[in-house]
């Protein structure tokens, strides 16, 4: 089902009762960009801790947006064992244009052409997109609004604003008390605007919202103040209804965290933190303050990525790299218990789903993350009971089955492989650091080094001292392999990093 700007706000009760009836809600969300081209010290590395990976990431977030979010509400059906039904929705975004809310951000282009190979709409996107905003951005639009402070600022909206007036203003002249006048094809914020910019400046006349557009009625001054003081349609409730068709899609992300339902994703420390910026709150300076807000918003975080790394060798599964290549994997004879686990059907609404695959469609992969989670907490499951088919395995099953990898969100190019949501992150696990001495090569840089070893592995560069530096891969192998080939190499001599012994401040307190 896709959902834009014109259909959201008769659909939000029923999103409400899917969401409060699920088991677990999957996520998938779409940005107009990845990552920012950041240059040297400024790009993700090996060597980043994960305070320091967050804080560039951050960078990239503030600078992209939204484009689609997708959400999936797998729900046990009742009377039937092992059987659930998933809910997928498509919600186009566009952030929120009104007063003095402005956003600026980014397209980058890569992304741009991996959704249009994947046949992203972008007209919904640009022209029906749902709007919405954060809670710093409505604290703002609030204060201007009920301050009476607010301003049209889009120089698009000033210039229909203005046509509008001029035509409220000659029609004015000629009409008398009780006469009406309708401005057609007036809808959505527009609406919003118009009445408030008229109804402030001009004090003989009253709006009012129809179906056909805005009416516009000459009344008296004492009349206007009756009305105002009186009428169902008192302006202050009017604004806080305005304020809440201005937040959008952000009314029913707040729903979803007062359900705390186990939100499911695959790699999804993305989605995690556009999730706090475009509707919570600006990410933080701080990590740790990043991670404690995540951890309430969302106290059940399960990333399948994390999960199916973890067993994928042990099952000795085919290696695959995509979502959609996990859950195929998953759902063929490959899986040991394919025909014992969970069946999983679309409802009415998402039809299509049944026989299309819409790979990078949102709401389509946050159906995939739902199911790979099912399937796999089934073999979880298989695996602690030594028995196939168990018999009517329910949701707080799998859940329990799951607690090792719950809070635990993978994370791509960093010092540790996964981040913790509920704790202390862990350790790193990654294979050890070697130092590279380099000899009767003046002035080599970083890049030449990746250079000169990326044919036989890549890894991650970073200058130690003029002639040394330090590499790190994510593969224990490479480590071995260019340690093996380079250990005793009479110019570019390869060997284990060791902190006490080759830091410069370790050697510079020595001395």
């Amino acid at each position: 089902m896709d959902v834009g700007a014109k259909e959201f706000e008769e659909s939000l009760p029923l999103l409400q009762e899917l969401v409060q009836e699920s088991d677990f809600v999957g996520l998938d969300i779409e940005f107009t960009g990845l990552r920012s081209n950041l240059s040297g010290p400024q790009q993700i590395s090996l060597f980043d801790l994960p305070s320091e990976w967050y804080l560039k990431t951050r960078q990239s977030v503030q600078q992209f947006t939204i484009c689609q979010i997708g959400l999936s509400m797998f729900s046990a059906i009742e009377g039937e064992a092992n059987k659930y039904v998933a809910h997928s929705c498509n919600f186009f975004l566009f952030p929120t244009t009104f007063g003095i809310l402005d956003s600026e951000f980014s397209f980058q282009a890569s992304s741009v052409q991996f959704l249009n190979r994947y046949g992203f709409d972008y007209n919904k996107f640009l022209k029906n997109g749902i709007p919405y905003m954060n809670e710093e951005q409505e604290k703002k639009i609030r204060h201007d609004i009920l301050s009476g402070n607010w301003r049209v600022r889009s120089s698009l909206d000033k210039d229909q604003i203005k046509v509008v007036i001029d035509e409220v203003t000659r029609w004015l002249d000629l009409a008398e008390e009780g006469d009406w006048m309708t401005l057609p094809g007036i809808a959505g914020f527009q609406a919003f605007e118009v009445q408030l910019v008229l109804r402030q400046a001009l004090h003989n006349i009253w709006t009012v919202l129809k179906d056909d557009g805005v009416v516009v009625k000459k009344v008296s001054k004492q009349h206007r103040w009756y009305l105002q003081s009186t009428s169902c349609d008192r302006e202050s409730c009017w604004k806080e209804n305005i304020i809440l068709s201005a937040k959008g899609f952000s009314v029913f992300f707040h729903m979803l965290v007062k359900a705390q339902k186990p939100l499911v994703g695959h790699n999804m420390m993305m989605d995690l933190l556009y999730l706090h910026e475009k509707f919570f709150r600006p990410l933080p300076e701080s990590y740790d303050q990043f991670k404690q807000n995540i951890h309430s918003l969302f106290p059940v975080l399960i990333d399948t990525k994390n999960v199916t790394k973890d067993i994928w060798k042990e099952m000795n599964f085919p290696r695959v790299s995509s979502l959609s290549e996990v859950y195929e994997v998953l759902n063929s004879d490959l899986n040991p218990t394919k025909n014992s686990g969970p069946e999983i059907v679309h409802a009415i609404s998402c039809e299509k789903y049944v026989e299309t695959k819409c790979p990078h469609e949102a709401a389509y992969d946050a159906f995939l993350c739902g199911s790979v989670l099912l399937k796999v907490a089934h073999l979880l499951l298989q695996k602690v009971h030594g028995i196939d088919p168990i018999p009517e395995s329910t949701f707080l099953q799998y859940l329990n089955v799951l607690a090792p990898y719950v809070n635990q969100v993978n994370l791509i190019r960093a010092g540790v492989p996964k981040i913790n949501f509920s704790g202390p992150d862990y350790p790193s696990i990654r294979p050890p650091i070697l130092i590279l001495s380099v000899k009767r090569w003046p002035g080599v840089s970083e890049q030449q080094v990746y250079h000169k070893f990326q044919n036989l592995c890549k890894f991650d560069v970073r200058r130690l001292t003029r002639s040394q530096f330090l590499l790190l891969t994510n593969k224990f192998k490479d480590a071995r392999n260019v340690l093996k080939e380079y250990r005793g190499h009479p110019t570019l001599p390869v060997s284990l990093y060791r902190y006490w012994r080759h830091s410069p401040d370790v050697n510079c307190l020595l001395q």
